[in-house]
């Protein structure tokens, strides 16, 4: 925990901190996607908007980025999915997500179930640029779509 801090807190460079020796350092999809998706998508109200908004944003903040490119190259390191700049204007980006934790689920319809990642690049963008960034997931594989794909304005 950050010790100079008088209110301790949690920092991403904190989770890098793994000392378990007989476990390692990976859990498997399958308790992400529960904790995703069975315990917040379905167990908490408005399918767990506003605290996958939240918490997504406070992550992004605490990530060691300073710019878009270290974002997508970071969500790869992470195996949160791999990241493609798909179209780019002056003031929209679309970032397209392959194999994204999501990938392989059944579909349903009218379902976008990303928006805790989503969130994570917008926390992370509205520091590196210190401006407000709105991202919105516009696909989904959920939803049947051919991958996860956010609109990012500034």
């Amino acid at each position: 925990m950050n010790k100079t801090s008088s209110v301790q807190e949690f920092t991403f460079d904190d989770m890098k901190k793994i000392s378990r020796t007989k476990m390692g350092k990976s859990l498997p999809i399958e308790l992400y996607r529960a904790i995703r998706l069975i315990g917040m998508y379905q167990g908490l109200p408005m399918k767990g908007k506003g605290t996958t908004v939240t918490v997504g944003r406070k992550i992004g903040e605490s990530l060691p980025v300073h710019s878009l490119e270290e974002l997508l190259d970071l969500f790869r390191d992470l195996k949160i999915g791999d990241p493609q700049i798909v179209l780019e204007e002056e003031h929209k980006i679309h970032v397209a997500v392959k194999d994204c934790f999501c990938e392989g689920l059944p579909e349903m319809e009218g379902s976008m179930v990303c928006d805790l990642e989503g969130a994570i690049m917008e926390g992370a963008l509205n520091k590196i640029i210190d401006k407000r960034v709105y991202v919105r997931e516009i696909k989904c594989n959920v939803n049947g779509d051919e991958h996860c794909e956010y609109e990012i304005r500034f």
